[in-house]
């Protein structure tokens, strides 16, 4: 696929320079897992959940409205919730006319979050599929430009700036569990890294899309449901991601809905890090025991995703 050969690490470091005025450098934290009660082991997270929007999703939200021709009639997006705050970030910093789809799963803080930042606020069906139908109808009557959350070039190259973030700043890591929900991130990543970092995905077992698309050999449609639905359940990864991960990411590791509270729980105890359930899914898969790394194995974890009115989650 043509598009998939675009996302390369000579266009993701492009992209970079496009959009690095308008994101944050996020920062690393060191931790060790003897901290959460497991053998000692030095950790690093990236806490992406700090970027502007609450997650990772404004570098390809920016990407996509800095490196492609925008229509007066402005940008949509269909979004579980963290794109869209995204997508509307973004625009209303560019000045930008954006009406944002979430299905009424959408958590109120990333409902919030979108009308705050001034775009049109349609919600639309139980899942993630629903919104992108409608989005797909208002574009077609509009003249909107679609800003798809993860099948799109432009979105994987601002993705795949987090991982040229995390090899510039943490060199020598081995190996970066990341979450996977339309596989947006992953497949950015795995294309910045092509190989030279082992990359894990972790998915909530109630949508295990990539891995289902591993198993069928193509992407193919999965359950959509758990905790994390409003992040990590589109229903099936994306077309463009999917030859890059099949490529590059080494495994996909399934985590429960009750490790993924534990996780956030566990962040928030020990580090006083908040993360939605989305944002902590990469953590669940150390914490519960289903990703285990070898002894001296240098993992660094990505916390990508913090919109959640939950705070101290009964600590």
């Amino acid at each position: 696929m043509r598009a998939t050969m675009d996302i390369t690490r000579v266009r993701i470091a492009a992209t970079e320079a496009v959009i690095r005025p308008h994101i944050r450098r996020t920062p690393l934290i060191q931790a060790d897992l003897a901290d959460f009660g497991l053998k000692p082991l030095p950790v690093t997270f990236k806490l992406e959940m700090l970027q502007h929007s609450g997650s990772f999703k404004a570098r390809g939200a920016f990407a996509n409205l800095l490196l492609r021709q925008l229509p007066e009639t402005g940008v949509v997006a269909a979004s579980g919730g963290n794109h869209g705050a995204a997508v509307a970030y973004a625009a209303q910093r560019l000045g930008v006319p954006a009406t944002i789809f979430v299905p009424d799963i959408t958590s109120p803080a990333k409902a919030e979050r979108i009308k705050g930042y001034g775009a049109k606020l349609v919600i639309t069906g139980s899942r993630y599929a629903d919104a992108l139908a409608a989005s797909e109808i208002h574009v077609a009557q509009t003249g909107a430009m679609a800003v798809h959350a993860y099948d799109q070039v432009e979105t994987l190259l601002g993705q795949g700036s987090v991982g040229m973030e995390l090899e510039q700043d943490a060199a020598g890591i081995d190996t970066v569990l990341v979450a996977v929900g339309g596989g947006g991130l992953i497949g950015g990543m795995a294309a910045w890294s092509a190989g030279r970092t082992r990359i894990v995905a972790v998915e909530p077992e109630q949508s295990p899309t990539l891995h289902a698309a591993f198993a069928a050999g193509a992407p193919i449609d999965a359950p959509a449901g758990g905790i994390a639905a409003d992040s990590l359940a589109p229903r099936r990864v994306g077309q463009l991601m999917f030859p890059i991960a099949r490529a590059h990411v080494e495994q996909v590791v399934l985590v429960a809905d009750d490790a993924i509270r534990q996780a956030q729980a566990a962040l928030w105890s020990s580090l006083r890090v908040v993360a939605e359930p989305g944002g902590a899914a990469a953590f669940a898969a150390l914490l519960s025991g289903r990703y285990r790394p070898s002894p001296g194995e240098r993992v660094a974890v990505l916390v990508c995703g913090a919109n959640t009115t939950a705070v101290n989650f009964n600590s």
